[in-house]
């Protein structure tokens, strides 16, 4: 058998090399690896105080990312076009997510709020349709609040207008407000919301880094009234359109439309203390009633006419005609 090979004294005296780690790689972005700059390279190799590792502790924080996913449903027994006019908002929002339907009952605040941590989203717009005749829209951040109701009315869907616009599907809208939205404290907190749900992330992966279409929220009677509209730029040669040159930009309606009449703001997610109330706001089924009332008033009138006619005939009765059987003997 081969004897076993002595290690050298060379061998065992010799020095263990340093682990040598692999360099740190460079944050990635959307234009490619990050560098980290020679000062701060020269920085970490200097040995740094207690107040110097904060305020490097304190650049080094990630800056602020918007994060915002918005989850949308509806009710079920759902009317067609309310369907049409949410799978409209859902192809207007890239940063949305779209579940399945949740029953319209008093513990939906719970349900939802479970699907919305599950889904890790921190706002939703639930579509809620009662008899079929009725859309009211809840627009709230999770977990904490607060939380909008509206009753939506004038609803036209992409479908139903078949405008001549057009923009890119994913491009982040750019979103505008009527100067009204600063005057009072709810409608302030309402365009708050607005913004944080309608804007598109800048980093979101399925948004694309351009802007050409316009969202319009304004407020008239105090209803909240929404457009979307394409900007609409020349392409020749000729006309091409500098920065700033926004003669020659067009706006062209591409839908859907609706108006949110807001009925009342909570504190919390699908409930809590009430905010604010509307003071105009009647529902629609007092709406109903009062129409309901004026055509049974009608039908009251002609009964009421019919029963004065008969009493006329009996009070001024007609007096028997000499003539009514003069001609009956000679047929």
């Amino acid at each position: 058998m081969a004897k076993k090979r002595k290690r050298s004294s060379d061998a065992a005296a010799a020095v263990e090399k340093p682990d040598e780690f692999a360099p740190q790689r460079p944050e990635r972005t959307l234009f490619g690896f990050k560098e980290k700059p020679a000062d701060d390279e020269e920085a970490e190799a200097e040995p740094a105080s207690e107040g110097e590792e904060d305020a490097a502790a304190a650049a080094a924080a990630a800056p602020f990312r918007n994060k915002e996913k918005v989850l949308v449903t509806c009710s079920r027994r759902i009317n067609y076009r309310y369907r049409h006019l949410m799978q409209n908002v859902v192809s207007l929002l890239p940063h949305a997510k779209k579940d399945s339907k949740v029953e319209s009952k008093q513990s939906k605040g719970n349900a939802l709020n479970e699907l919305l941590e599950l889904r890790s989203c921190s706002s939703c717009l639930f579509f809620e349709c009662r008899k079929q005749k009725d859309l009211y829209l809840w627009m709230v951040k999770s977990p904490g609040g607060p939380s909008v109701k509206f009753l939506v009315n004038a609803v036209h869907t992409m479908e139903e207008l078949k405008l001549t616009g057009n923009h890119l599907k994913g491009s982040r809208p750019l979103i505008t407000f009527s100067t009204n939205f600063d005057e009072q404290p709810h409608w302030q907190l309402v365009k708050e919301m607005l913004t944080q749900i309608f804007a598109t992330p800048k980093d979101h992966r399925k948004a694309k880094p351009f802007h050409d279409h316009v969202f319009v929220f304004s407020i008239v009677d105090d209803h909240v009234w929404f457009r979307n509209y394409q900007i609409s730029v020349p392409h020749n040669e000729i006309d091409k359109v500098d920065k700033g040159g926004l003669d020659k930009m067009t706006l062209v309606e591409v839908g859907p439309r609706f108006c949110l009449n807001p009925i009342k703001i909570f504190g919390g997610s699908f409930g809590g203390p009430t905010l604010y109330e509307n003071p105009f706001y009647v529902s629609p089924n007092q709406i109903r009633a009062l129409e309901k009332r004026k055509k049974a008033g009608k039908y009251a009138k002609k009964v009421k006419a019919k029963v004065r006619r008969k009493m006329h005939e009996m009070e001024n009765t007609l007096e028997p005609d000499e003539f009514a059987e003069l001609w009956k003997g000679e047929d």
